[in-house]
């Protein structure tokens, strides 16, 4: 084959190799924040808000089509998976004790936020993520109209609903329920969603560098500044905890992200040079939603395996099993074992044949 064959064939393949690897370092990043609990994550990589920015992307590339089908399409390569996973979790709720009532429902479509007994509280409070994605999805065909009619404006003004209910000026709709959690984390990532239809409409490359940078860093230093000045109100700096501070912090982040994309025309195609490393790219994000899904409850039963090593005097004497790390390790050994259990089932819901890994050769793609 001849030296940039690869990169030939995964440009044919309509992949970028940037975003791809974007989309695996984010994922591995929300394993590593679940396992430690470190509050600085977010500052380093702020995984959610890349994540969305690559989800509107790939939403406004998918709206050259009719809007329905589209919607129709997002929807169950979510919901498919979604329905998988929480016939587990619902059916362990349930032999634990839980007693379901009418929100029920929201285990079918959570437009809300499912409910779930403390015992699974874990693993199902990851799901704030899939509910907004969901609302963004319906909602794309509206904010791509309204953003395509004034983009910088709207995206600038993007950031006024979640500072007016963070700083007071506006109470949240049904403050402290469903409706309060979903409206705050809409408007936290609002402008990440958009920002991913300002990529894929070209914008980024028709704006000069230095307005661009400087209100990134503005973006940065004031997100940086809130969440250190209100650890006292919120009890930590952590960005998942202080909403403003994530929506500042993560729109200045991934403006910096995707402009250097376009500003430097960075996108890693050389990386199907290096099989291996492509081929975990490729399987990271073919099985994003599994992976996103599943690693809560591979952590949760790793510690129980880790339990199970005490018994061997080998394992105790040369594994570091009190060690967070080896937690770490295991959890991803769990969730390697969860991707050809579970995965596939992406598949299915994007009307492709079933496989237990994606393929070195074939197009991966992602609902989120």
């Amino acid at each position: 084959m001849p030296r940039d064959e690869p990169t030939r064939q995964l440009a044919l393949r309509g992949r970028d190799r940037y975003f791809d690897t974007l989309r695996a370092v984010a994922l591995i990043r929300v394993v590593a924040y679940h396992t430690f609990g470190w509050a600085w994550a977010g500052l380093v990589f702020p995984s959610m808000g890349v994540m969305f920015a690559l989800a509107g992307s790939l939403m406004a590339r998918s709206l050259r089509r009719p809007a329905l089908s589209v919607i129709r399409s997002r929807v169950r390569r979510l919901l498919v998976p979604f329905w998988a996973w929480g016939s587990v979790v619902v059916l362990a709720m349930l032999i634990h004790g839980w007693m379901p009532d009418w929100r029920l429902v929201l285990w079918v479509v959570p437009l809300g936020d499912p409910p779930g007994n403390s015992w699974a509280a874990q693993a199902w409070e990851i799901l704030w993520y899939l509910r907004c994605y969901l609302w963004f999805v319906l909602l794309s065909p509206l904010l791509l109209r309204v953003f395509r009619r004034a983009p910088v404006p709207v995206l600038l003004l993007s950031l006024v609903p979640i500072t007016l209910f963070e700083t007071g000026t506006l109470p949240y709709p049904g403050a402290g329920g469903r409706l309060g959690a979903a409206i705050c984390d809409f408007s936290i990532f609002l402008f990440c969603w958009l920002l991913g239809f300002a990529h894929r409409d070209g914008l980024l490359a028709k704006w000069r560098a230095r307005p661009v940078v400087l209100l990134s860093l503005s973006a940065l230093a004031v997100g940086g500044w809130y969440a250190s000045s209100h650890q006292g109100e919120y009890g930590t700096y952590d960005l998942d905890d202080v909403p403003l501070a994530q929506a500042l912090w993560s729109a200045g982040f991934v403006t910096l992200l995707m402009y250097a994309k376009v500003a430097r025309r960075i996108d890693f195609a050389r990386l199907a040079r290096h099989r291996r490393l492509d081929r975990v790219v490729t399987v990271f994000n073919a099985r994003a939603v599994t992976i996103y899904l599943w690693h809560e409850i591979a952590l949760i039963l790793a510690v129980p395996v880790i339990d199970q090593f005490w018994n061997v005097p080998a394992f105790e004497r040369w594994l570091p099993l009190e060690s967070q790390w080896f937690l770490f390790a295991v959890g991803w050994v769990l969730i390697a074992i969860a991707v050809p259990l579970f995965g596939w089932v992406e598949d299915v819901a994007a009307g492709r044949r079933p496989r237990l890994l994606p393929g070195a050769g074939t197009k991966a793609t992602t609902g989120a």
